[in-house]
């Protein structure tokens, strides 16, 4: 492997070989079938073997490019192929070889060619990256797909190393594989038969886990005290009065039983299920303002920086006038006397080693599964030496129906928040061909005029030969000098520090930016109500309900609001992705669009571009209802009979490495 490459994969969180056994793939190239060289059409993805009649390094002045050229026969028809910047390709590969190769068909100049493809030399039929089923993985800069593939085959026979840590009798009763073939068969499956086996174990492993510190959780809780917070009812009336807006009756419903819950000496411990904006963060208010009267301090914990700080000035706002103090805590912020307020506001700093603020009654994760069960056990942890744990309060905007719920967080009580505030537009959506683009543009420039402004998202920070999807860095160049020179335009992404995101969100707020230009790090909460168009560049690269959660960031005011989609260029002809998007044009229940995102996707993608989101879920999927029950009672039964896990303690291991492997991202 070499200092570089460990190097490379220590990039990553690779430091040793179990490491690299359980880096899965993300999804699989299907390049089971061979196809004649004869038989290529434009735009296929497609496997060919074939001799090397010809290969040579070329430059092209114009570009100031290597080009790489070979003519490659199969006995029915020879093809084209060229390669970029490689020149070291004629010292691997010669005249007279046998090579696979595998890629996309394209047409240059009125013939078929295919463009920079994997490629191997055929010395056997056990060909790992371009005949079969070929594993993806995610990656870091200067790491290839073809170097990661080689590392785990070297060491793939190691798998019968690992020990076996699920129990006898489970792995039995579920007709479960053994770890060792289910680590074989995940990276280097024969079939999709296989995948789906070595998927089925290594899913239900995480939600196993995750299921068994659940339990505990929940039961442990059942032995604990919190803080009875008396119903302020006529405070909680005026306030309510008060709002510029009515709740809806689901919002209410879900009040009472919060008010009702925290009334009692046994700690809630609720989710709130509602979609992209549904209301939620109201609901939690009013259980904050009864905890400030009952004089008891509350915490809210938000993902990132940027929603904590909005959530503070939307406190802030709804507050003023009244006796409540409340507190901005960040990463950043390092004063000793934080946390004398009465409402906490932060990220995951809140609950950093160490934290412990006096008479916490309650404390609300805001999106819940960025979080993960083991920052729960954190904050379960406060007050203890008080012999009491705050009440709990979770919210979450991803879509996941009311029994999947249930099954994933055992120790949850759930409310779900349906209804769509009173006098809310629908957003209108619409699939933008490349023809159209103009038009959109002209589109987005008369909605500024009206004094409106738009968010432009990008799957990418730089560009990338290798995924031809637009950069968001590319994109706000375009932008500001090409398309909307006279505009004000702002750049948003994740690798920007904290301090300049924030600047960037605040001009934004403060209509000193037009167009915002920024990747994914918007997706969750961000409240920009002038906000009218939402436009998603690359839109195939993103699942459904991420599509759901962006197009949540218009439409939060009384102004009619848009989302334009923009498949690449290269997509733009498959007939799958379209249809995929065009389902957005006619959905905008997240909850219906989730369901139909993993029926599309279908099992060719384990898992999708993005992570399901909850960060100990490398592979499960959260609508893989039968797996999930299953592993939930499964991990019931058990903890039902061996609290302690002393008769597994092989699992109970296991567990342990689980949780110190968990962390916020």
């Amino acid at each position: 492997m070499g200092a570089v490459g460990a190097k490379l994969l220590k990039k990553l969180g690779l430091e040793n070989i179990q490491d690299l056994l359980f880096y899965l793939p993300f999804r699989y190239d299907d390049f089971s079938s061979l196809s004649k060289i004869s038989d290529l059409k434009v735009g296929q993805i497609v496997n060919i073997r074939g001799e090397v009649q010809l290969i040579q390094n070329k430059r092209s002045f114009k570009k100031r490019l290597n080009i790489t050229e070979a003519l490659i026969n199969d006995e029915s028809d020879s093809i084209k192929i060229i390669w970029f910047n490689q020149p070291f390709i004629v010292k691997n590969i010669k005249t007279g070889d046998i090579i696979s190769l595998a890629g996309r068909v394209s047409e240059s100049q009125e013939q078929l060619t295919m463009s920079s493809p994997q490629y191997e030399k055929v010395y056997s039929n056990e060909l790992i990256h371009t005949q079969g089923l070929i594993p993806n993985y995610h990656l870091t800069e200067g790491l290839t797909q073809k170097q990661l593939r080689y590392f785990i085959k070297q060491t793939i026979h190691l798998a019968g190393v690992v020990e076996e840590w699920l129990p006898a009798k489970t792995i039995k009763t579920f007709e479960l594989l053994n770890l060792k073939d289910a680590l074989k068969q995940i990276h280097f499956p024969k079939n999709l038969i296989e995948a789906e086996a070595a998927k089925k174990r290594l899913a239900f492993s995480e939600l196993f886990l995750r299921q068994l510190k659940s339990q505990m959780i929940k039961k442990e809780l059942s032995e604990q005290k919190a803080l009875t917070i008396k119903f302020q009812e006529k405070a909680t009336r005026e306030f309510v009065a008060s709002l510029p807006f009515q709740l809806t009756s689901d919002q209410k419903k879900t009040a009472w039983e919060i008010l009702k819950d925290i009334e009692k000496s046994r700690p809630m411990s609720r989710l709130i299920e509602g979609d992209v904006g549904s209301g939620k963060t109201i609901v939690a208010v009013m259980a904050m303002l009864n905890v400030a009267l009952n004089k008891k301090r509350s915490a809210l914990m938000a993902p990132t920086e940027i929603l904590a700080e909005q959530h503070f000035r939307s406190l802030s706002n709804l507050f003023k006038g009244l006796d409540i103090s409340i507190e901005l805590i960040t990463g950043s912020k390092k004063n000793k006397e934080i946390g004398k307020s009465d409402i906490l506001i932060g990220t995951h700093a809140l609950i950093q080693k160490g934290a412990n603020f006096q008479n916490l009654a309650l404390a609300i994760v805001d999106e819940q599964h960025r979080f993960g069960v083991n920052q729960r056990q954190k904050i379960l942890d406060f007050n203890k030496k008080d012999n009491f744990v705050p009440h709990f309060l979770s919210l979450t905007a991803t879509p996941i129906p009311r029994s999947l719920a249930l099954a994933i967080y055992g120790d949850l009580e759930l409310s779900i928040i349906k209804e769509m505030p009173i006098g809310r537009k629908k957003i209108i959506t619409k699939l933008v061909k490349e023809s159209e683009r103009k038009k959109a543009y002209n589109f987005i420039r008369q909605q500024i005029k009206t004094g409106r402004q738009a968010f432009v998202i990008c799957p990418l920070i730089e560009d990338s030969d290798q995924l031809e999807t637009k950069s968001v860095k590319a994109e706000y160049e375009k932008l500001s000098t090409e398309i909307f020179p006279d505009l004000k335009i702002g750049l948003l992404h994740g690798k920007m520090k904290s301090v300049d995101k924030e600047i960037v969100m605040k001009n934004f707020l403060e209509k000193k930016i037009d167009i915002l230009v920024s990747t994914s790090v918007i997706e969750v909460g961000v409240d920009i109500q002038n906000a009218s168009v939402m436009v998603i560049e690359g839109a195939e690269r993103f699942g459904l309900a991420q599509l759901h959660q962006f197009r949540g960031r218009v439409g939060r005011s009384e102004h009619q609001s848009y989302c334009l989609l923009f498949p690449s260029q290269e997509e733009i002809g498959s007939e799958k992705t379209i249809d995929r998007l065009k389902v957005m044009e006619k959905y905008s229940d997240g909850f219906a669009l989730a369901k139909i995102d993993l029926k599309l996707r279908g099992a060719g993608e384990i898992y999708g571009d993005t992570q399901s989101g909850f960060p100990e879920l490398q592979i499960a999927s959260l609508f893989d209802y039968e797996l999930i029950k299953k592993s939930a009672d499964e991990a019931a039964e058990i903890i039902k009979e061996d609290t302690s896990l002393k008769e597994h303690p092989l699992l109970k291991i296991k567990l342990g490495e689980w949780e110190k492997l968990i962390h916020l991202e």
